[in-house]
């Protein structure tokens, strides 16, 4: 079983597509995904929970992993699997 992921995107994000196909990758099959360019007050909880305005916005379980940049990074420390498993 795969830890619980939560994702902040947007309908026309490259990263937000380039990050679910990542996960997707890793095994993840079901992603919490939570458009805030549809609801803008989820917008502003995304902004007060991470301090960033950008989308997409990364949680993978408790942890906040940040943007797709960010989880591309993770991956490539081998820090994402072991993270995922949790």
């Amino acid at each position: 079983m795969s830890a619980h992921v939560l994702m902040y995107t947007t309908a026309v994000c490259p990263y937000c597509v380039r990050a679910k196909q990542l996960l997707a990758a890793r095994g993840v099959t079901g992603i919490e995904e939570v458009r805030v360019d549809l609801d803008p007050a989820r917008r502003e909880e995304m902004m007060q929970r991470t301090q960033r305005r950008t989308v997409p916005q990364i949680y993978i379980g408790e942890t906040h992993v940040g943007g797709c940049d960010d989880l591309i990074a993770l991956d490539a420390a081998g820090k994402l699997k072991p993270l995922l498993d949790a």
